[in-house]
């Protein structure tokens, strides 16, 4: 990122500003965009990013001895190094590039599931996962006779964790959890629930879910003590179709390959093959070269304003966003639980959610409805959607003004 970029991010004011998208209109009403949750929005540097690297100096990378290839590749391996070292991990070789959280979850249950689980070894889930944490275990069953089970849920949003210890058991082999809630914004206590899991059985399988963490708080995979975590780029303000698996490197080595193709082997013969060590082993075929490098660019952007600035801003309005929508007689809140990051999910009483979510479309408010892939944990509360609205670093107390003189507009439409 330009210096002189990196010098303007001085506060909420200038952050938002980096943001092209963000100074347009939607329906011919300034937007106020309350759906981060979902895919962020893009900085103007990750912008130039992208377009300086396809415009300036693109082409494959790792296999070409001229400059354009040259400069490709070493601009995608640093990106490994920003991400290793923005998620403290050991080593940048525990960096695995994916297409998104989604890829690197069933990445992990192809290339260490499928080979280590086996018929009646036990998988413990959560209701609260996104369907990306439920789907790919449930394929895995299909297939080896695995038997998953789940932690519950309360009704105020929070995992009931006094139901782990009975759950865990001599067969299981893994507990997989979302870090935080991409329907409620609950927050999960990750280290908490990994420390009682190794006491119970050190050599169970850790996998955290961090789409919705990473973007929000520092995230210190050592000190979580996981065996894997993922995240996904477009989230963390970079492109999509870019998502980041960690893994322990001792954990890697013993995992075979999840996809076969080009630069992913040491030698093919037609007689046998030689794969390559982590993490190249499970990034077969050409990668998503400019969104790696593209998602390099986020990072520098997250880290030019620092996470202290980052978590004050966004907690001080999580907090106001949570309180206004609450104190309204009009909408039914969904997860009340106080550890909390910004997404805010609810009802309006007597109004059907997509209704409600098409009027705040004409007020130039976007919000998500429906069930944000998390129909299971809305099971619980005996629903089938919800309004959410979500914050992220450039959002300002003007887009909670506005989400509630739209929501005032709809009540009014909808008695």
């Amino acid at each position: 990122m330009p210096q002189s970029m990196l010098k303007s991010v001085t506060g909420p004011a200038d952050w938002r500003a980096q943001f092209p998208a963000l100074q347009g209109q939607m329906n011919g009403r300034p937007l106020a965009f309350l759906d981060s949750a979902a895919s962020a929005q893009k900085p103007q540097a990750v912008l130039d990013k992208v377009m300086g690297t396809l415009s300036g100096y693109y082409a494959n990378i790792h296999r070409g001895l001229y400059e354009y290839s040259q400069r490709t590749t070493a601009e995608f391996e640093a990106v490994r190094g920003k991400m290793a070292k923005f998620l403290n991990a050991k080593s940048q070789n525990e960096i695995v590039f994916t297409s998104n959280s989604t890829d690197a979850i069933n990445l992990v249950a192809h290339a260490w599931g499928l080979h280590y689980l086996h018929a009646d070894d036990e998988v413990i889930l959560t209701e609260m996962e996104h369907h990306a944490g439920i789907v790919p275990w449930h394929l895995l069953r299909d297939l080896t006779g695995i038997v998953i089970k789940y932690i519950p849920v309360t009704q105020e949003g929070e995992l009931d964790l006094s139901k782990l210890e009975s759950l865990l058991t001599k067969k299981t082999r893994l507990v997989s959890f979302v870090h935080i809630s991409n329907a409620l914004g609950t927050v999960n206590p990750a280290e908490q629930i990994v420390a009682q899991v190794r006491a119970y059985n050190p050599d169970i399988k850790i996998l955290i879910d961090g789409s919705q963490s990473a973007v929000h708080m520092p995230v210190d995979v050592q000190k979580l003590g996981c065996d894997w975590f993922v995240c996904t780029g477009h989230k963390l303000y970079g492109p999509t179709g870019v998502g980041v698996l960690w893994g322990r490197g001792e954990t890697l080595l013993k995992m075979p390959p999840y996809k076969g193709g080009g630069d992913m082997i040491e030698r093919v013969t037609l007689q046998g093959i030689k794969y390559r060590e982590p993490p190249q082993r499970f990034e077969a075929g050409t990668p998503p070269i400019v969104e790696v490098i593209g998602l390099g660019a986020a990072i520098d952007f997250m880290e030019s304003i620092g996470w202290d600035a980052i978590t004050a801003h966004e907690h001080a309005l999580s907090e106001q966003l949570f309180k206004r929508l609450s104190a309204r007689k009009d909408l039914r809140i969904i997860g009340t639980s106080p550890n909390r990051a910004g997404i805010v999910s609810f009802l309006m009483h007597g109004a059907a959610s997509a209704d409600v979510g098409m009027i705040l479309d004409k007020c130039g408010v976007a919000v998500r409805t429906g069930h944000h892939c998390c129909q299971p944990l809305l099971g619980v509360f005996g629903i089938e959607g919800t309004i959410r609205a979500s914050l992220a670093l450039y959002s300002n107390e003007s887009d909670i003004d506005s989400l509630e003189e739209a929501l005032d507009k709809a009540g009014k439409m909808l008695a």
